[in-house]
């Protein structure tokens, strides 16, 4: 990920993509469609967000699960109706 994309994000930007990220059912290509961040850029920001024993937990979890992976993914994506609105309001 370059410097200049990694300004482009709010704190509020980086802390949806980590929530993102853990869920289950939320695919790397959704986060793309929604920030422009590729997985590799996901990881990075996973890395630099969390503690290092949650980073390699995480790590472990999402590997080779399916479901991060629209391509292999069997699961319908539901959208919770609260998803999209912003949070503090």
């Amino acid at each position: 990920m370059d410097k200049q994309t990694l300004k482009t994000l709010t704190a509020v930007d980086i802390d949806r993509i980590v929530e993102m990220a853990w869920e289950d059912r939320t695919t790397f290509d959704t986060i793309y469609e929604q920030f422009g961040i590729s997985e590799p850029e996901v990881i990075k920001i996973m890395r630099k967000s969390m503690k290092r024993s949650s980073f390699l937990m995480w790590r472990e979890r999402v590997s080779g699960r399916k479901t991060k992976h629209a391509k292999t993914s069997e699961a319908q994506r539901f959208r919770c109706s609260e998803q999209d609105k912003p949070k503090g309001n």
